[in-house]
């Protein structure tokens, strides 16, 4: 019996001792071979997590609001494999700049004029040049808040993500600081290859690939304009002085139930026009301002502020619109507390009826001059039936109509003896003429208002910048034109004011009578 409780337990004991013998070494012949295995998949599971929330954390967190001048702007970062910004300026297009190489590619989204500051702008022209300075301040301080909370945003995603997956926090850790890595590198790398002479060679898109041909060189015009704009500063000053010597002279002497009209055309978005009407209107003792159309170049809702200097006159101002106008563009108009616009409507304002429509095309992606239009037989007959439609409502109007307002002098032809007098724009050169006439009826007179905007930046393009031009009417207590005023602020490196008085002879013999001019510089 004990020699086969020994056989039995030298039997176990050899069973057992294999087993407990052989249990480390095959323990070790797994862990050699796996243990560099396992830390390689380790680290690369720890990269691909820091990766994908580096992304993810650009992606969530990379944006921010920012003013940038009078725009609201929002910037934007994201993965890219060339770097490069876009401008966003919805709804003309984009530019596009080869800035920085790197990872990540900025978007500057230009949003919606503030009023305030637009308003702050024109109200001081020296804020200008102080506001082209503090641009680049601005975009400066925007970059930098979108670098940090980029950084930020990338490292907190990060390390959420890798929570979730290791539930180790040493692993989170080092997910978290490679993740700091790669976003601080591709930032640093996009930092350090900037070249901010890109700016200056963009490419275009949407609307904007006709910029180059409109505006021409960006930094001519910039410069042309620095210059323009400190000269009106001095000689818009002498408006007041050249009136009152005008007023001395003995052919024309404005009676006390004068209504004085101030006709003014084609802003095309030039800020320095308001500047010349608040003067003019002040100086002038102005009644009523008539606007005949295209007070901006896109009719976008970023040019939508620009109209805002309108309530600052404080006197009725009488519009249409004109081809760059939009529908938009008229309805932010009519919301300023002292604007009328006419859509082959008439009104009464300062004793006076004024009839007009507005221009029946829309042309933001043609440039500001008369041949951009487009002159074809099928626009010739809307711009030629929009006439025809004013002079029907005209003729039905239950007060006779003392003034008529078009953009286009193409659609005062049907016009002709329904009224005395045609305002209109579009040209960008003054002109008085009078309409044919037919037996029986009043004569017509047609005056085309030259550009008060200098036909916006683009008249800064050639060697001799177009002037801003206005003009102020005279009208006696019968409502008749006894006189008029043409003013014309001469563009850069002609540092002059030009007034023309002309009175309206009153017809002796027939309705043929012209005005004549009696000039005064």
């Amino acid at each position: 019996m004990d020699g086969q409780r020994d056989e039995q337990h030298d039997d176990t004991g050899d069973r057992d001792e294999p087993v407990a013998g052989s249990e480390p070494p095959r323990t070790r012949r797994i862990g050699r071979p796996g243990g560099p295995v396992r830390r390689a998949g380790v680290i690369l599971a720890v990269l691909a997590v820091a990766l994908a929330g580096a992304v993810l954390g650009v992606l969530a967190g990379g944006q921010v609001d920012t003013d940038i001048g009078p725009f609201r702007a929002t910037l934007t970062l994201s993965p890219a494999s060339d770097g490069g910004t876009t401008i966003d300026v919805p709804p003309l297009g984009a530019l596009l700049l080869d800035s920085h190489d790197g990872p990540t590619h900025l978007t500057v989204r230009l949003g919606a004029l503030d009023q305030g500051r637009t308003e702050a702008l024109l109200d001081d022209p020296a804020s200008i040049s102080r506001a082209s300075q503090s641009a680049v301040e601005d975009v400066r301080t925007g970059v930098m808040r979108l670098g940090l909370r980029t950084l930020a945003a990338s490292v907190l995603v990060t390390l959420i993500l890798a929570a979730l997956i290791f539930r180790n926090v040493r692993r989170t850790a080092w997910a978290g600081g490679l993740a700091l890595v790669i976003t601080a590198g591709s930032l640093g790398t996009a930092a350090a290859t900037l070249r901010p002479q890109a700016i200056e060679e963009p490419r275009y898109e949407g609307l904007l690939v006709n910029a180059p041909a409109i505006v021409g060189d960006a930094r001519r015009i910039a410069n042309d304009y620095t210059k323009y704009a400190e000269q009106l500063q001095r000689i818009v000053g002498n408006v007041s002085q050249l009136y009152t010597t005008v007023s001395a002279l003995p052919v024309y002497e404005p009676a006390p139930g004068t209504t004085r009209v101030l006709h003014v055309s084609d802003m095309h978005l030039n800020p320095t026009g308001w500047q010349l009407i608040r003067t003019v209107v002040e100086q002038f003792g102005i009644d009523v301002v008539v606007d005949t159309g295209d007070i901006t170049d896109w009719g976008s809702e970023p040019e939508e502020s620009f109209v805002g200097s309108i309530g600052l006159l404080k006197k009725p101002y009488v519009f249409i619109r004109g081809n760059h106008d939009s529908g938009r563009t008229a309805a932010a108009v009519a919301r300023q507390p002292n604007a009328i616009v006419l859509n082959n409507s008439t009104t009464t304002v300062g004793g006076l009826t004024i009839a007009g429509i507005g221009d029946p095309r829309f042309t933001p992606d043609k440039n500001t001059s008369p041949a951009g239009s487009g002159l074809t037989q099928q626009v010739a007959d809307q711009v030629i039936g929009a006439g025809e439609q004013l002079a029907a409502t005209v003729r039905s109007s239950p007060r006779p109509v003392n003034i008529a307002l078009v953009h286009d002098p193409a659609s005062a032809g049907p016009l002709a003896g329904t009224c005395p007098l045609v305002l209109a724009g579009h040209t960008h050169a003054r002109q008085v003429s009078k309409l044919p006439e037919a037996p029986g009826q009043q004569p017509t007179t047609l005056m085309v208002e030259g550009s008060t905007g200098g036909a916006g930046l683009r008249g800064l393009e050639g060697e001799k910048p177009t002037p801003l031009s206005m003009s102020v009417l005279y009208f006696d207590q019968q409502k008749m034109l006894q006189a008029y005023d043409d003013i014309t602020v001469g563009g850069t490196g002609q540092a002059q004011v030009n007034l023309e008085r002309h009175i309206v002879e009153a017809p002796a013999a027939g309705p043929s009578a012209t005005p004549t001019p009696t000039p005064t510089r």
